[in-house]
């Protein structure tokens, strides 16, 4: 497997021109429970610098569900027990996945886009958004840096714009959350399904050409180990489908 980073600059995360694309792996996954769904999104983060290269997983969720940030507190996802509440290894707010597609990118920590500041790197991600969502008409930008500042405790990710996500008319039409480790950076982004007429498939189609775009890249496939998913599934068990991880105070902003 190759391991060579891209070449890249400090202003836009991809690579110097005259320069073979990278290629990039993509994981095109089924849906999950939404425990799975952040354990495997974990261990993947854990498994960066092994994989050698960014990755991009795209999935979906098998019932209707709510992620919350990191130092969320856990009554920031209501529902009245419709929505299954699952606590995001990443921070940011709460985001309802029901209509919306997520996708997940892992960048291993030798790759230039891990040597962006955390706005740069929300920044360069959201920049392939707007490049699908121009396929649809939609005239979007990224929020502006005046953007006030926010209570992520309480938050909710589509009804709260945040600095370098995308909105139109006003309207928030894609967030994303990050975590940095020494193995990589995680990136765990969501788009309003409304973007492309509800049209799931459509929309995931522009975003890997908008992603191919932005990065000068070519996607090729990935096949987890079983190995990889044992890992995962144990995760799952031990620590995201238990009230521990996902009601604990401890992970709770203080005094928030």
């Amino acid at each position: 497997m190759n391991g060579r980073p891209i070449q890249s600059s400090p202003e836009t995360g991809t690579r110097k021109p005259g320069n073979s694309p990278q290629q990039w792996y993509l994981y095109s996954d089924a849906a999950h429970d939404p425990f799975y769904n952040m354990a495997l999104d974990e261990i993947l983060l854990l498994e960066a610098e092994n994989l050698g290269r960014p990755l991009i997983r795209i999935y979906a969720w098998d019932r209707p569900a709510v992620s919350i940030g990191y130092v969320q507190h856990y009554a920031a996802a209501p529902g009245g027990g419709k929505y299954t509440v699952v606590r995001r290894p990443t921070g940011g707010g709460a985001v309802w996945h029901d209509c919306d597609l997520t996708y997940t990118a892992v960048v291993p920590a030798a790759d230039p886009i891990c040597k962006l500041s955390r706005l740069e790197s929300y920044r360069v991600f959201h920049r392939a958004v707007l490049l699908a969502l121009d396929k649809f008409g939609i005239e979007a930008g990224l929020a502006s840096d005046t953007c006030g500042p926010v209570d992520r405790a309480t938050m909710r990710c589509f009804v709260t714009p945040t600095r370098y996500d995308v909105v139109a008319a006003g309207k928030k039409y894609a967030g994303a959350a990050q975590r940095r480790t020494k193995t990589g950076l995680l990136h765990q982004g969501s788009i309003a399904l409304a973007a492309a007429g509800g049209r799931r498939e459509l929309l995931v189609k522009e975003l890997l050409r908008a992603f191919e775009k932005q990065f000068d890249m070519n996607f090729i496939n990935f096949v987890p180990e079983a190995a990889l998913l044992e890992r995962a599934e144990r995760l799952t068990r031990v620590k995201y489908a238990t009230g521990d991880w996902n009601q604990n105070k401890k992970f709770e902003r203080k005094n928030a």
